[in-house]
């Protein structure tokens, strides 16, 4: 179904425009799960905060650059943010969009999509070879000339296509993740000879690097099992995907069985929690509200720092890193990388959230400490640039008129930033949907990880990414995506409190570094924050150890990229 158009401009005898836009945004997202039919909605807009408001789920952005004969297109999903972009031509008097030039090779078409193949086929400079034989072998199927792939394999094919023809190699880097996880999970294609194609090309994509991919400055890439233990790692700690055995209740005897403990710590609660709210609510109350941003993640970097992204051979993938260049104004020093042990379990040792309902409260003059939930406010004004928002990247997507709605653990620490007077004006509640207070629900959970995080840590190995493994998925699974997914719990404001009650921690940590007379210079995800030194100690506020709580510290040179994971 294709509405053309809604009416940015208010107009009285248009239901579908101006203010009426964001509630007509969520009556045809509903008309499309109910119908189960496509629903594409058309504006003429470049405001951002409207784009923002009519909330859908992709959002596909058409921009004409005045003097080329081209038009960009870039495909944003509503939790994934950007994930392809490409350029093409218009054709208006045929009303529809062409390849933006042939290519110099010859044009056949292919039998398959009756496409040209020397304009099908992903340049062969970007990416890995792997990269390349994936995207052929998904041909048939991106192309819609062979069915039989989950729509969300189809996706993910189809922004790897997009990415080697487009040359966009940090869009190459954030596929590789989820791609890894969608060929480990041992995806199910069709019996016939693409099918067999494409699953021999998820295999290999997986495989262990050959050692003539290696660059001449990288490690030589592990063999065997090991390369795919890694690439299982940098999925789960990069990747917020999960796949349906992760629901599962972990086997007896398992090393550390998270999503038991999970649901026992909930279980045991005199509150009688509510772990799942029914399908049929989701879509009206608090819960179309709330977003992966109200995690408040800083992705911060100091105004006076120059950050750039350079190329890095990883296991035989090409991936990005950042590089941090401080100004001369910071003296002579090095780069002092912290990384917190824990973030999420740990907050789950106090946050603050309601175990039951959320019942709509409104306004409210002042916060009620005995309730919990989600508050709409307006964003405040901060001024210490030498420090990122409190808000994190929840500060920099406001609606029209200033608000964003954030969860209890953030609105508590702007309550104690005013009275330290560190904030001038008091937070306005403008809305809000609360229910009882209880900061214990997660508690046995937290006593549990970290007791087990104790003895894992001196094994190592197998047992110990095992372990963080498992933690990540039960975290992950109180707010499962996928509409069939039989997760135990679907509680988005319990997922997105433990996330904020993360971030909250983590920044309050890097102010007192700050107020210390400490030079931060990037607060990164919630568990790294990166301070410039004169020399290998880290900031007195920090406790180094390995226990929750405590940190990790690295030291590294000026010119040196930031590393991640096991760089």
């Amino acid at each position: 179904m294709v509405v053309d158009r809604l009416q940015r401009v208010h107009n009285p005898r248009l239901p579908l425009s101006g203010e009426h836009l964001p509630k007509a945004s969520q009556v045809l997202r509903e008309l499309a799960r109910s119908q189960n039919v496509p629903v594409l909605a058309v504006v003429d807009t470049d405001d951002p905060v409207l784009v923002n408001l009519l909330d859908a789920d992709v959002i596909l952005t058409l921009t004409h650059t005045p003097g080329q004969q081209t038009t960009t297109v870039t495909v944003a999903e509503r939790d994934l943010g950007t994930i392809a972009t490409t350029t093409l031509r218009p054709d208006l008097a045929h009303a529809r969009f062409l390849d933006t030039g042939p290519s110099p090779t010859t044009a056949v078409p292919t039998p398959v999509t009756g496409v040209s193949e020397a304009a099908e086929t992903p340049l062969d400079t970007v990416g890995t070879a792997a990269d390349r034989q994936l995207a052929e072998a998904a041909l048939p199927f991106t192309s819609g000339a062979v069915k039989g792939l989950p729509a969300e394999a189809t996706r993910l094919l189809s922004a790897l296509r997009s990415a080697l023809a487009g040359a966009h190699v940090k869009d190459l880097d954030d596929l590789h993740a989820p791609l890894t996880e969608l060929a480990a999970a041992g995806l199910q294609t069709p019996d016939s000879v693409e099918g067999h194609r494409l699953a021999a090309a998820l295999h290999t994509y997986i495989a262990p690097a050959p050692a003539t991919e290696q660059t001449s400055g990288s490690a030589p890439a592990p063999a065997g099992a090991k390369a795919v233990e890694d690439a299982d790692e940098v999925r789960r700690d990069d990747d917020d995907g999960l796949v349906p055995a992760d629901e599962q209740d972990e086997p007896e005897g398992a090393v550390f069985p998270a999503l038991r403990i999970l649901k026992a710590s909930v279980a045991r609660s005199k509150m009688h929690p509510i772990p799942v709210i029914r399908a049929e609510d989701r879509e009206t109350g608090p819960w179309p509200l709330i977003s992966e941003d109200m995690d408040g993640e800083p992705g911060w970097v100091h105004p006076d720092v120059t950050s750039t992204r350079v190329a890095h051979e990883r296991n035989g993938k090409r991936v990005r890193r950042d590089q941090l260049d401080a100004p001369a104004s910071f003296g002579d020093g090095l780069m002092c990388l912290i990384d917190r042990n824990g973030s999420f379990p740990s907050a789950c040792s106090a946050v603050p959230l309601a175990p039951n309902k959320l019942l709509h409260t409104g306004p409210l003059d002042v916060f009620d400490k005995s309730q919990a939930g989600i508050y709409q406010i307006t964003v405040p004004a901060w001024g210490y640039p030498a420090m990122p928002h409190p808000l994190g990247r929840l500060a920099e997507r406001p609606d029209a008129q200033g608000r964003v709605w954030v969860t209890t653990p953030h609105l508590k620490m702007l309550e104690r930033l005013h009275r330290e007077g560190h904030l001038t004006d008091p937070v306005t509640i403008h809305d809000s949907w609360t229910g009882k207070a209880n900061e214990s629900l997660f508690k046995p959970f937290y006593q549990a990880t970290k007791d087990a995080r104790t003895e894992l840590i001196q094994a190592g190995g197998e047992p110990y990414t095992t372990y963080k493994t498992r933690l990540s998925i039960a975290l992950r699974l109180l707010w499962p995506k996928r509409p069939e997914s039989r997760s135990p719990f679907w509680r988005p404001d319990w997922r997105m409190s433990m996330a904020a009650e993360a971030a909250v921690r983590h920044w309050t940590v890097a102010f007192k570094a700050v107020q210390a007379g400490h030079q931060l210079i990037a607060l990164r995800n919630v568990d790294a924050a990166i301070f410039w030194v004169p020399d290998e100690t880290a900031p007195d506020t920090y406790q180094v150890g390995t226990g929750f709580g405590e940190v990790k510290a690295k030291f590294i040179q000026p010119g040196t990229f930031i590393p991640e994971g096991d760089d």
